[in-house]
């Protein structure tokens, strides 16, 4: 969801409706992971459009406390 190579960057939406794409077309059962400007904002739009799995640096990294970005990121994309 964003330019490879370089943490840090804006989540990059257009990734979105691919995988709604991948959901509705012909990989319904595809296993699909997002990397990439992935926070607590943006994992609620990729379950929505129908993710599986998040890769989430530096909303993690970044934060002030470790314990509640991991909890802020499994709540707003439940497994």
């Amino acid at each position: 969801a964003v330019e490879p190579g370089f943490g840090g960057q804006p989540f990059d939406a257009d990734v979105l409706p691919k995988v709604v794409a991948l959901r509705e077309g012909p990989w319904p059962l595809a296993y699909v992971m997002v990397d990439g400007g992935v926070n607590a904002a943006t994992a609620r739009l990729c379950a929505a459009a129908g993710a599986n799995a998040l890769v989430a640096g530096s909303a993690i990294f970044g934060h002030s406390s470790l314990p509640s970005a991991v909890a802020e990121l499994r709540a707003a994309f439940p497994t």
